[in-house]
């Protein structure tokens, strides 16, 4: 598998996961356990820009 197809997988596994921890916060923020919610939040952020950044590592391999 070359190192474009590899990061791409990954890009995509990492947006599922994403897409999972903000429904979680979503879920959580607002209830009883508000301070899980709120941390899950800065989860996806911070996973978010991780996606941002192997974004535009793929785009920069690219021929």
């Amino acid at each position: 598998m070359s190192l474009s197809s590899e990061l791409g997988s990954l890009s995509s596994s990492l947006e599922e996961i994403t897409r999972r921890i903000a429904a979680l916060a979503d879920e959580l923020v607002g209830g009883p356990d508000d301070a899980v919610g709120a941390a899950l939040v800065e989860v996806e952020r911070s996973l978010r820009s991780g996606g941002r950044r192997l974004d535009r590592l793929r785009k920069d391999l690219r021929p």
